[in-house]
């Protein structure tokens, strides 16, 4: 009896010691690899990370390509995300597929990577969820803020910078703009709002390793009366602010007396009729971008810039060539099993999960210690993949 049970031990350290190198017990299982597809002009590498995550979630395999860019594994009956990453210097491959079934058999996969290169200018944290509203009942969300961080060891400046989010808001609702083969459209749905920094083209630099905070919603300090939440009533902070456009005070009150009027962004456009700016509080897309070869509003204007959103007689979008992005992350829902991507992966190719509304968890992107320390400022780590690139903060950055 002693003898059977130490073969049974030794059968389950074997099993999950396989799973932790991504390679699951074969046996009964299905033949599945990976094979990554570089750009022309690149050569086929061997050491691109590849993931392959169960879309009901619980599973997820890494793996690493041979020379001929193949990765292989054994997986169990269900549906897959699949995510390659390869990076050369300040290039940087993604690619992905993110239906791929796996049933009863072998599966091939073949994942196009696409190039993009890192940001000077990037994504630094995104607070959107909101939290409760300490000491009442219930929960707040007027205090959502994104905070932008010049990776760069050259000055950037944030004149003529836009910013929005994409349609749909939240990662789990019916996205319109999947077609029939899975793929997403040739521009971006930004949905609601162009927000745009003003200002003469210097008038506001940012430094190495600075950071800019822009208030989404409310520049004031929210912790006088929920001391859960932030103040974003400090000099030197942006603020998404137009009471013509957005009158809504709940969201939108007029700035603190520490927020500069020049600090105040532009409204370049809005479509729809919601009196407060809409950023989802569980899982937005968020970019940030400049206009290139045009100027931003003689853009907008344009009847082709708008786009009427499919399955709708009302909503439109403003349709921003993926080219114009600087940076932008995908979030998902962390409470639903059907999240859908709305970034391409040269954009993004992965996503950062936010896993409950309303308690002050903020998302924050990971600090490259060695390019910091070499750089001798803070530089963050961007690989265009926001899986690898983000964390989930317990607190916001700014809660003091």
């Amino acid at each position: 009896m002693q003898n059977k049970i130490i073969a049974i031990l030794a059968g389950l350290l074997l099993l999950t010691g396989c799973m932790r190198l991504g390679a699951p017990y074969a046996e009964g299982l299905n033949s599945f690899s990976v094979t990554a597809e570089y750009p022309e002009g690149y050569a086929v590498r061997s050491g691109a990370s590849v993931t392959v995550e169960s879309i009901s979630g619980g599973i997820a395999y890494s793996l690493t390509t041979d020379a001929a860019g193949t990765a292989r594994t054994h997986l169990p009956n269900g549906i897959y995300r699949v995510r390659v990453s390869d990076r050369e210097g300040k290039m940087v491959f993604n690619g992905s597929q993110n239906r791929v079934l796996v049933s009863g058999g072998s599966v091939d996969v073949r994942v196009p990577l696409l190039l993009s290169k890192t940001g000077t200018l990037v994504i630094k944290e995104l607070y959107c969820g909101g939290c409760p509203r300490d000491p009442e009942e219930g929960t707040y969300q007027s205090d959502q803020y994104v905070i932008l961080h010049n990776n760069d060891n050259l000055p950037v400046y944030l004149d003529g910078l836009c910013l929005g989010t994409l349609s749909p808001y939240n990662s789990n609702a019916s996205n319109p703009w999947i077609g029939a083969d899975g793929s997403l459209p040739e521009f971006l749905p930004i949905i609601q709002a162009v927000w745009s920094f003003g200002g003469s083209g210097t008038s506001f630099p940012l430094g190495p390793g600075e950071d800019a905070v822009v208030c989404l919603r409310g520049a004031i300090d929210h912790t006088l009366q929920y001391p859960l939440s932030v103040n974003l009533n400090r000099p030197g902070y942006f603020v998404c602010y137009n009471n013509v456009y957005f009158p809504n005070t709940t969201y939108h009150p007029v700035p603190g007396d520490q927020i500069a009027p020049d600090h105040y962004l532009e409204v370049v456009v809005k479509t729809g009729q919601a009196n407060a700016y809409t950023l989802s509080v569980s899982s937005p897309t968020f970019v940030i971008f400049r206009a290139e070869g045009t100027d931003i509003h003689d853009f907008v204007a344009l009847p082709s810039s708008l786009v009427q959103v499919p399955g709708s007689s009302v909503d439109r979008v403003i349709a921003i060539p993926p080219d114009w992005v600087i940076d932008g992350v995908e979030v998902f829902n962390g409470g639903s099993s059907d999240n859908h991507k709305r970034l391409i992966d040269s954009i993004d190719a992965g996503y950062v999960v936010l896993s409950e509304s309303f308690k002050g968890r903020s998302l924050m992107r990971k600090v490259n210690a060695d390019a910091s320390a070499d750089e001798g400022f803070e530089v963050l780590q961007d690989t265009n993949n926001s899986t690898e690139d983000f964390y989930e903060r317990q607190t916001q950055s700014l809660h003091k």
